[in-house]
């Protein structure tokens, strides 16, 4: 599955700047009333046993401390579903915006779920700013970068900017 800024962006019924991470737009989630939260369920659940998500933490900035050490928000399960890849029609100037000084290359689209049980105290959903931290094999570190989201039914589709850094 390719998803561009522009399915996102005709999926959330919202202009394209909501979709390129613009940091002048706020995060917005579909309001759960508007949601199956039975197909929700199914698809949470479905992520969570399937052999092919990998075990992840995800960690949150201290918005007001961006020197301080982030916080740990718990355990989960990420799937990737593949590269973000722009529009063919976005110019060089839209490019740039949406890419920044990371290279395309980076930009992956991925669902996450939390391992801990809806409404628990220990459940959260990642959001924009997050960082997400995954171990292939080998002892190998990636961290991933959370850019932007898109909530739909089946879940929540994520677009992540890998590090290029590795970490031991």
């Amino acid at each position: 599955m390719t998803l561009t800024a522009q399915t996102l962006a005709h999926r959330l019924g919202t202009d394209v700047e909501r979709c390129k991470g613009n940091p002048n737009s706020s995060p917005r989630r579909t309001p759960v009333s508007q949601l199956d939260q039975a197909k929700r369920l199914a698809a949470r659940l479905a992520l969570l046993s399937n052999p092919q998500a990998q075990d992840c933490n995800v960690y949150r900035p201290d918005e007001a401390d961006p020197e301080a050490e982030e916080k740990d928000l718990g355990d989960a399960k990420i799937l990737f579903t593949g590269p973000f890849q722009a529009p063919a029609d976005w110019d060089a100037a839209e490019r740039e915006d949406y890419f920044g000084d990371s290279a395309p290359e980076l930009f992956v689209t991925a669902r996450i779920e939390c391992e801990a049980k809806p409404a628990s105290t220990g459940f959260f959903e990642a959001e924009i700013g997050d960082y997400v931290a995954t171990m292939p094999g080998l002892g190998e570190v990636l961290m991933f970068y959370v850019h932007d989201f898109l909530d739909e039914e089946d879940g929540t589709t994520y677009i992540l900017v890998r590090d290029e850094e590795l970490l031991d």
